[in-house]
């Protein structure tokens, strides 16, 4: 029986030729690429890894499907266990079919390279995808707790649970944004819950990219559930989508405190009516940080909308944040009376140990497997399907320097630059220009993955301003100053074995020629 780590080892040993090549080759049609995808039988498989379980019941060698959890317009969700691992899995089987014949590719495909991007402990994991002729199959994190709207259901919140859970929303939300992600559909029913009750954010059928922004800035595509819906999303006349994911973070905190929606009516014309004016009414039991930090969060203009890092330092959220933390209790989630005692128990160590697991949580980047390495390379990237403007917009290299090392380095450059570090989160820097450029403020981010200790890979992308900009600083500025740390750019590897290909093949020809 070989183990999860030796599989990921040969994995990566195998593959690494393959992985710092360039996207720059040769370029498909976009409808060609999507019949390609969804028409071909493609999986990650180990030939040599033996399974125990009972072959009628096993996808494709890798994992045992059990019983039904779910299903929608396309696709249905099947319990699974890993033949490998033995772990819980949920298994989304989607009909190629209904997919291709309504015109949805582009959105599944969407998705996958999304859930890709927003790996975090809040937001529900995507595995991997296989595929047959006529199924595709996306395996992610099984969340045995169910909904979250299933114990909104049964009646409001004590205050400090709706508190746990609304700060494991926000910190998703504010991760999918550092990653250019909107969600554009947070409700209730798409918050998921595992067995020890943490929060996992899922279903990104909806979500955007920033690339998907107009000319204007602003996305423009009305989409999500009318009670969750920011106003200015159902104006049509385009949104911030980080603006909008945030009311409707407002609308989530509301309904766990109080069982109830704040915008409800049968008329939907009077439906948006009220939310266009943000005509709700707090219960006499919210206490007044709660009040005035729904208002700010509800606000119908989005550009005096409260922003998530103001969130995090409101006076609700930074007072339980300080209290003891309590984990929410199966028999004491949900309030039975009209009045809500309101703990004020704080604990001492509570911001020196905050402070402490901050510092570190900067510092550590995240992890990868090989199955993360191969979905990064460009025969299985999805991000390709997205153009040149997202491809261009990126670059990666590999080094066997500690991560400590690598974060000191890209401060220095950032530093050199004139750029500001604007946040610092799980080996993910955000640098920013001081000035304005031809597309606003640009924005860099440096994420740094772990693949062993002691080699890493660091991946470099623009998340806003003119992309020209950043290609010049890239390679000019930043690609120079890194050479003590890198150990190879991705497409370099591309670029000299094409060279050598070329004088191997010259030196065949020049052999080949007769002797006069």
């Amino acid at each position: 029986m070989y183990s999860v780590f030796e599989i990921h080892k040969v994995i990566l040993l195998r593959l690494l030729p393959f992985l710092m090549i360039d996207r720059s080759g040769p370029k498909f049609p976009r409808s060609f690429i999507i019949h390609y995808y969804f028409n071909h039988n493609w999986h990650t498989s180990f030939s040599r890894v033996p399974v125990m379980l009972n072959k009628s019941n096993v996808l494709m060698g890798r994992y045992e499907l059990g019983r039904l959890l779910g299903q929608g317009t396309f696709a249905k969700v099947y319990y699974g266990r890993s033949a490998i691992t033995n772990q819980s899995v949920a298994i989304k089987v989607i009909d190629k079919d209904k997919v291709i014949r309504t015109g949805e590719a582009d959105r599944i495909i969407r998705e996958i390279s999304i859930m890709r991007l927003v790996k975090h402990p809040n937001i529900i994991q995507i595995f991997e995808v296989m595929a047959t002729k006529s199924k595709i199959y996306i395996v992610i994190e099984y969340a045995k707790g169910g909904e979250l709207f299933d114990k909104a259901a049964k009646g409001r919140l004590k205050e400090d649970v709706a508190y746990q859970y609304f700060k494991q929303l926000i910190n998703a939300v504010d991760f999918c944004h550092s990653r250019g992600v909107y969600h554009r559909d947070i409700k209730p029913e798409n918050i998921l819950l595992d067995e020890n009750e943490n929060l996992k954010v899922s279903d990104f059928g909806l979500s955007a990219l920033a690339e998907s922004k107009r000319h204007d800035g602003l996305l423009h595509t009305t989409c999500g559930t009318p009670a969750y819906v920011a106003p200015e999303v159902i104006k049509r006349k385009g949104y911030d989508g980080a603006k909008a994911d945030i009311w409707s973070c407002g609308v989530v905190l509301f309904v766990l405190l109080a069982g109830y929606l704040p915008f409800h009516d049968s008329n939907v014309v009077e439906l948006y009516r009220k939310i266009g004016k943000a005509e709700f009414t707090c219960p006499e039991w919210f206490p007044q940080g709660v009040r005035r930090l729904l208002r700010k969060m509800m606000d119908p203009n989005p550009d005096t909308r409260i922003s998530i890092d103001k969130i995090k330092h409101s006076s609700w959220f930074k007072k339980w944040l300080n209290a003891r933390q309590i984990r929410p209790e199966g028999k004491n989630r949900t309030v039975s009376s009209a009045v809500t005692n309101h703990s004020d128990q704080y604990d001492e160590s509570g911001d020196g140990q905050a402070a402490a697991e901050a510092r570190q949580e900067s510092v550590v980047p995240t992890s990868i497997n090989a199955f993360d390495i191969i979905s990064l390379s460009p025969r299985f990237n999805l991000c390709g399907f997205f153009g040149d403007k997202f491809q261009k917009r990126e670059a990666r290299f590999t080094s066997r320097q500690p991560a400590l090392v690598i974060i000191s380095k890209l401060e220095e450059i950032a530093k050199q630059l004139k750029l500001k570090i604007n946040k610092r989160a799980a080996g993910l820097l955000k640098l920013e220009g001081l000035k304005e450029g031809k597309k606003g403020i640009l924005s860099i981010d440096a994420e740094i993955f772990e693949v062993t200790p002691s080699f890493h890979l660091v991946e470099v992308k623009k998340s806003d301003g003119d992309t020209l900009e950043y290609q010049k600083i890239l390679n000019e500025e930043m690609r120079p100053a890194l050479k003590d740390i890198v150990w190879v750019w991705q497409g370099d590897q591309q670029e000299q074995s094409q060279q050598s290909e070329q004088q191997q093949q010259t030196h065949d020809q020049q052999k080949e020629q007769p002797q006069s």
